[in-house]
């Protein structure tokens, strides 16, 4: 693809692609420092890419047409790999994420009507009261303080959490909670040799072993609160109609058959984690990215004046708020909330002139995909119009995958979309944020994809 722009555009930091593929040892460094760094150029241009490593047989694939083949038409023959369940289930246990088989489509078909379009609206005030407490904490100090604003939207999409997951709130911390993703994340989040070898699973992991007390405080937690909530059930008393209720509640539409308790706890897990981290970070690399653009900032800034005004955030602004929308969808491009996935063929298949051989792993890597050169203009390059209504339909649907694609699409996509389009609007009416001088940005590869050293921004009201 070509095309001419008339202003330069803001290019943001990302690792520089290898010319060659690193040796092994400098691979399995890499993979542990940050694996964005093993990228190499080809896996930038070429369309497809087979080769033998560390874990046998890999393809990694970057064509529209094959990957819509492995997630969509044929995903049946295609599952979670054994090192992404490695990594992942000692933390998020037996949930969506990791399921498999008719164990996933059992909790799948049960959860899924928790994520329609009318109980997703129904959030709608919850979050913006979650925005609107930000904002007003935010609003209290002097223009010109200092705050990280990725620990910043930690905080807000943890309170949103707290206000549609679990009303009735955590007997916890939230700043403890936050923390306790973090460490989960950056100790699970680091890949172990010993992960990537397939040794036995009693052979300790570093990884896993700092994040033991991430696991255990959210076990804790998730117990507490669905000790809580049954009892209160139990006794006949009302309940709130948030997320946890409807888990307690929700019952196979095929079977009648209820989530189980290991089930229950791994969901909840997945929805604390995973559902509120990736939130976080979209909202995180939206605000850096406003920060170094003042053409993107102004839009946005114009938009959300003339569709919000003075008066509350209405669920038919929503629709109203397409820059904004776009804004957040090009962060996703850059740094896509989960940059890498992958699959393992059961079976031989070939798709076109491609022999994907049973047992070998298929490598989808939205972080790349996104920044393919033959796939997108400007590839490396923030630009937010690509995706209004005027260009965004010459998207192919499986070049850009910020919440994956076929069956196991991600359950949340909707409420966290409707989550971050709220919030991001929010701060833009409220305050303008700007990268404090000289902070390197770096981005970091931990199950998702993180600022290194958080975004120290500085602080200026420009309404309340």
């Amino acid at each position: 693809m070509t095309g001419t722009l008339e202003v330069p555009l803001f290019r943001p930091p990302a690792p520089t692609p290898l010319s060659e593929p690193p040796g092994l040892l400098s691979f399995l460094l890499a993979l542990r420092r940050n694996p964005l760094t093993t990228w190499t150029e080809r896996h930038f241009e070429e369309p497809v890419l087979s080769g033998e490593g560390v874990l046998g047989r890999i393809t990694v694939v970057n064509d529209p047409a094959v990957i819509r083949h492995i997630l969509l038409d044929n995903a049946a023959n295609y599952r979670k790999d054994d090192l992404q369940l490695r990594v992942l289930a000692p933390g998020l246990g037996r949930g969506l994420l990791t399921a498999e088989g008719e164990e996933w489509k059992l909790q799948r078909r049960t959860i899924s009507p928790l994520f329609t379009p009318r109980t997703v609206g129904s959030f709608f005030p919850a979050m913006v009261g979650s925005a609107e407490r930000l904002i007003r904490r935010w609003l209290r100090r002097p223009d010109g303080r200092i705050v990280d604003a990725s620990v910043e939207m930690t905080r807000v999409t943890l309170d949103v959490l707290e206000r549609t997951i679990f009303t009735q709130g955590v007997a916890r911390d939230p700043d403890a909670l936050g923390r306790a993703i973090t460490r989960y994340f950056e100790g699970l989040g680091r890949v172990d040799p010993v992960d990537i070898f397939g040794l036995p699973a009693w052979i300790p992991r570093v990884g896993r072993w700092r994040a033991k007390p991430a696991i255990r405080f959210f076990e804790e937690l998730v117990g507490e609160l669905i000790e809580g909530r049954r009892a209160l059930l139990a006794r006949g008393d009302p309940a709130p109609r948030d997320l946890l209720t409807l888990l307690l509640e929700a019952a196979d539409p095929e079977t009648g058959k209820g989530l189980s308790d290991i089930e229950l706890r791994a969901n909840i897990v997945t929805f604390i984690g995973a559902g509120h981290e990736t939130t976080a970070n979209a909202l995180s690399w939206s605000l850096y990215l406003l920060s170094q653009d003042e053409r993107a900032r102004s839009r946005i800034e114009q938009e959300v004046d003339e569709v919000l005004g003075e008066g509350p955030f209405e669920p038919h602004h929503l629709e109203g708020l397409v820059y904004t929308r776009a804004v957040l969808d090009e962060a996703m491009r850059l740094y896509p909330p989960a940059p890498f996935l992958s699959r393992a063929a059961v079976e031989d298949d070939q798709i076109g002139d491609l022999h994907i051989p049973a047992g070998s792993i298929v490598t989808v890597a939205p972080y790349v995909l996104h920044r393919h050169r033959t796939l997108w203009d400007h590839p490396d390059a923030f630009r937010p119009e690509r995706f209004l209504p005027e260009e965004r339909g010459r998207i192919d649907r499986f070049a850009y995958l910020p919440f994956g694609a076929g069956p196991r699409v991600c359950i949340g996509a909707s409420f966290s979309l409707q989550e971050a389009v709220i919030v991001l609007a929010s701060i833009v009416r409220a305050v303008r944020l700007d990268l404090v001088e000289g902070h390197e940005v770096v981005p970091l590869h931990r199950i998702t994809l993180r600022p290194r050293d958080g975004l120290p921004m500085r602080l200026t009201r420009r309404k309340g």
